[in-house]
């Protein structure tokens, strides 16, 4: 029997001047790299909504206002890590609209991302980025009543 294992996370969407606000994540071994929204881990009782702004604020040095939630993403995926044998891997993302509202933007020290910057909105679909980024981009373009996209296959540049 497989191992099941969720994951709950919060991410910001944050916009400004044609540009998006994101971070590269690094894996922990170091050898890959990809652009992926602010965010992260929900702390086990932790309040996503409070998540979201810690985590802006650990990787961008950013601090950051909730301005509206976007949606919820859930999907599931087998992953080769975490138990013997690999695990069903559900992680469940809520994305949120943030504004910077202080700090200094600076980079992540010793954390799961090493380099942070404004990315001009047009050159996103040529970054190697986590899907993740296409899910909040979308929520915040369509803006569903639902909160709720259609999945974003994982293809070409996209992670997961």
């Amino acid at each position: 029997m497989v191992a099941q294992r969720l994951r709950v996370a919060a991410y910001g969407v944050c916009l400004r001047d044609g540009h998006v606000l994101l971070a590269r994540y690094v894996s922990p071994d170091g050898a890959r790299r990809h652009w992926t929204l602010p965010g992260g881990k929900v702390e086990h009782g932790e309040d996503p909504f409070d998540a979201v702004i810690r985590e802006v604020a650990e990787e961008t040095g950013y601090q950051a206002e909730v301005e509206r939630l976007l949606g919820v993403d859930s999907r599931a995926r087998f992953v080769e890590w975490g138990d013997p044998g690999g695990a069903e891997l559900h992680s469940l993302g809520v994305y949120y609209r943030v504004r910077v509202v202080g700090g200094e933007l600076r980079h992540e020290t010793g954390g799961s991302t090493d380099l942070t910057q404004w990315i001009p909105t047009t050159e996103v679909a040529g970054l190697e980025r986590a899907v993740i980024v296409d899910i909040g981009l979308e929520l915040h373009h369509s803006a569903p009543p639902s909160g709720h996209v259609t999945p974003i296959q994982v293809t070409g540049l996209l992670r997961h």
